[in-house]
């Protein structure tokens, strides 16, 4: 397996099993930290006058940099990226645990895992591998592999990856 697909798969599990708990209740909760990274119109609109310029967007963009900016150096290093990346990841296994713990242990069982993922909408791993499984034979050969890789670049215009050695 080239590094390119055990990479990709790496990624497609996780997000499989985690996404649809860190989607659920976006819009119950009234702090952004709570809802996790996705851009919130009242974060964008600085002034709150009930709409959002070029200029508002670019200023948070600017904050954000210079909140990951630690050293404030004016770039971000592999370190100071790595904790912004830390910082967001915590916070969505917080919010994968608030969610998720029915009994409030501070541990998911496979169960509490089970019954928030019955619940989701989008993508889940029974759809992706029947996506996968070209000829519905219950097994996922490294051609079919393949193919949905290619097919799933080619829906992503070819990005990440693009121009790599694949072997």
């Amino acid at each position: 397996m080239s590094m390119m697909k055990a990479a990709l798969l790496g990624a497609m599990i996780p997000l499989a099993l985690a996404t649809p708990i860190l989607a659920q209740g976006h819009g119950e909760r009234g702090a952004r930290a709570e809802r996790g990274p996705q851009m919130v119109f009242a974060d964008l609109d600085l002034n709150g006058d009930g709409s959002v310029t070029l200029e508002e967007i670019t200023a948070h963009r600017d904050g954000r940099f210079a909140t990951a900016d630690a050293d404030a150096n004016g770039a971000l290093s592999r370190d100071e990226l790595l904790a912004q990346g830390a910082d967001r990841m915590a916070r969505g296994v917080d919010r994968m645990l608030e969610r998720a713990d029915a009994n409030g242990d501070g541990e998911l069982t496979q169960d509490e895992f089970a019954a928030v993922r019955s619940d989701r909408r989008g993508p889940n791993p029974e759809r992706m591998f029947d996506r996968f499984d070209a000829d519905g034979d219950g097994q996922v050969t490294e051609a079919e592999f393949d193919a949905a890789v290619a097919q799933f670049m080619e829906r992503r215009g070819g990005r990440h990856g693009e121009g790599r050695n694949r072997g």
